[in-house]
């Protein structure tokens, strides 16, 4: 099969690579028919997590067509049109009975403060992810789900991580009615996160980028009002003065560690094997809240050392949320909302790239090329 390949920093290319078996009486063998880059593999294509091997293949979002099953899976057959949660989780541990599949304690060799995702380095457990023609997926009956039949494949595809992700951080900011939410990051997470917050009941949803074409998607898709932080001298400021001197209800921080990279991430990163990543956003975030308000965090973040204002969070008597969002928890709310068409997922998707040609697409995502906001990759079996 043709499957993207990790070769170090800034350097993947297409390869022929063996098409993935059974392992186990519960894996499925998936023919992905779309797959995307997400925000967060551009931390492992600049080589700033931690063991990020030679050889991976990376996405943790795609959907498919089940091709084979292994002898116990009960739910799927061949044949079947397939949406599948970027975590992968056992179903039965002490955090999967409460819902909690994004720290599954049985699928991660590696950590036991991280579950497993696919495609996102031995840190989260070593799973070759879908950007390629085939992937494989444990625990077959656990998360993958059939896509309803008024389902359109991209609006599935965006509910396997980004969209789920965004609504899980407006969940995260236990926003209530007219409160003023304030989302860091206009990437595709947080434009999901503030078209969420007005579902959630917010009265005033603002949105912080540097790119002014991230910025005009989020006036037309979130209906957010916006500021591009390189016109002010300091932002916490501007924010503190647009909302009464008070600060916001709740703070999304949709960013995590900067996806472009420092100098000292790429140090750390390239060099040193360590990255936790710079924690501006979310310094940002705890200044412009209001005392007693909400963080919600769910960027990706390195596992090791982020100066975090903590102190700060501390005097102003913050709530902080935070976790790697569970998939699929949030899908029955997500699918209502779609087939009601208060959400229609693919509206943010601007590039649509053949899996041949996936190192031209991470360069234009990572080089915020071409007004690029989320590139799905087809591969060559699909089209």
């Amino acid at each position: 099969m043709e499957a993207m390949v990790y070769r170090g920093p800034y350097k993947i290319r297409v390869e022929e690579k063996d098409i993935p078996r059974i392992e186990h009486p519960n894996d499925a063998i998936i023919r992905v028919t779309l797959a995307a880059i997400c925000g967060s593999d551009l931390h492992l294509y600049h080589g700033l997590m931690p063991d990020t091997r030679v050889g991976t293949t990376f996405g943790h979002e795609f959907i498919g067509v089940v091709d084979q099953v292994g002898s116990s899976v009960q739910n799927l057959r061949p044949g079947d049109r397939v949406m599948v949660p970027a975590n992968i989780y056992c179903g039965s541990c002490w955090f999967c009975v409460r819902g909690l599949y994004s720290n599954c304690h049985n699928v991660n060799p590696n950590a036991t403060a991280v579950g497993a995702l696919y495609g996102y380095s031995h840190t989260t457990g070593g799973y070759d992810g879908g950007q390629a023609e085939y992937v494989r997926v444990p625990f077959a009956d656990v998360g993958p789900s059939l896509i309803p039949d008024w389902m359109a494949d991209e609006d599935a595809l965006m509910c396997t991580d980004a969209l789920a992700t965004g609504y899980f951080g407006a969940q995260l900011g236990d926003i209530k009615e007219r409160d003023t939410v304030v989302v860091f990051g206009a990437g595709p997470v947080g434009l999901y996160a503030a078209k969420s917050a007005w579902l959630m009941g917010a009265g005033r949803v603002m949105v912080i980028d540097h790119l002014d074409y991230r910025l005009e998607k989020a006036r037309d898709f979130a209906h957010a009002e916006t500021y591009n932080f390189t016109e002010y001298d300091d932002i916490v400021v501007q924010m503190k003065k647009d909302t009464g001197f008070l600060g916001a209800d709740v703070a999304i921080d949709a960013v995590g560690a900067e996806a472009d990279g420092n100098f000292l991430q790429h140090v750390t990163g390239t060099k040193l094997k360590l990255q936790g990543g710079s924690a501006v956003a979310l310094n940002w975030a705890i200044d412009s809240v209001r005392k007693g308000g909400t963080v919600s965090v769910m960027g990706a973040y390195g596992p090791i050392f982020n100066a975090v204002k903590f102190g700060d969070a501390l005097n102003k008597g913050l709530t902080l949320n935070m976790n790697q969002c569970p998939m699929k928890r949030q899908w029955p709310r997500l699918f209502e909302h779609i087939r009601n068409g208060y959400l229609v997922p693919s509206d943010i998707i601007t590039h649509r790239i053949p899996l041949e040609h996936i190192a031209e697409g991470y360069h234009i995502f990572s080089s915020k090329l071409d007004n690029c906001i989320k590139p799905v990759i087809v591969p060559s079996s699909a089209a």
